[in-house]
């Protein structure tokens, strides 16, 4: 057999037995690694590269050191599950250097970590003065997560005393031009009413790049077009609008009434509208 055909095949082979190994190693590997994962990285690649260019090797030693270096990681994060101690031994503990807004010297020296590095990292989490942190720990993949002071952390909703509406993950709708119907099916919609909200943007779907479908049932899209601008989405406008008509109508009524009894009932329900315009404005004018 020619050469450059084994190295062909010998690639191609140790190709997919690399991406199922990767596959069943899980996501985790393709992370940030620990240190353990960072080990097998390199030993797994610098198997299939030796067996790849090395005619002179024997192609099932490169299957059954790749099986080595599956089965032991593999079992090694199955123990890890189940043991802790395990789990710090291969993948290490966290390591802090900043508790209570004091720098813990002696944990920078056994990191090896210098005060530059130290800022370096703070200034990477938008933090630029030290006095302004109040947890800082090395995690075992190297990267460094700062809690700031209570004083520093930006300012949520649940401070100020507002209660969000509830939000779910926005659904594609439309992709490359194409429906998908898992995505309206999860959103409780269907091909019509996609066809019909793309109807009032004057879009047909072959034009839209991605269509997106948001927790309140708005429809966003992008074209590929980039020079022709789409409408935003007016649904929740159009709705505030329409029940601050409704609450004005109502007074108009209110006034019109000559009978007393017909004008203290559109009054009354005026005074329950403009509550509920109250309750819900803050939802419906972003």
């Amino acid at each position: 057999m020619p050469g450059w055909v084994e190295i062909l095949i010998r690639s191609l082979s140790l190709l997919i037995a690399l991406f199922f190994i990767t596959k069943m190693l899980g996501k985790k590997q393709m992370s940030q690694l620990d240190i353990f994962q960072y080990i097998t990285g390199i030993v797994i690649g610098s198997i299939v590269a030796t067996h790849v260019t090395d005619l002179t090797t024997q192609f099932e030693y490169a299957l059954i050191a790749l099986s080595v270096w599956f089965f032991i990681p593999f079992g090694l994060e199955y123990i890890a599950l189940k043991s802790k101690r395990v789990r710090d031994f291969t993948q290490g503990k966290g390591t802090v250097f900043i508790q209570n807004g004091r720098i813990l010297e002696e944990n920078l020296k056994k990191e090896r970590y210098t005060t530059d590095d130290l800022l370096e990292e703070l200034r990477n989490n938008n933090m630029y003065k030290a006095a302004d942190v109040e947890f800082a720990v090395l995690e075992p993949t190297g990267k460094v997560n700062v809690l700031p002071k209570k004083e520093n952390q930006p300012v949520t909703v649940k401070d100020i005393g507002l209660k969000p509406a509830p939000e779910k993950e926005p659904q594609t709708v439309v992709m490359d031009g194409h429906a998908l119907l898992e995505p309206l099916s999860n959103a409780s919609l269907n091909t019509n009413w996609l066809e019909t909200e793309l109807d009032k943007m004057d879009v047909s779907i072959e034009n839209v790049f991605l269509g997106q479908v948001d927790s309140d049932g708005q429809l966003t899209v992008d074209l590929y077009d980039d020079k022709i601008t789409v409408p935003s989405p007016s649904e929740k406008p159009l709705l505030l609008a329409a029940m601050k008509k409704s609450q004005a109508d109502l007074e108009l009524f209110a006034l019109a009434s000559e009978n007393q009894e017909t004008k203290n009932m559109y009054e009354k329900n005026s005074q329950k509208m403009q509550e509920a315009i109250d309750k819900v404005s803050p939802y419906l004018q972003y």
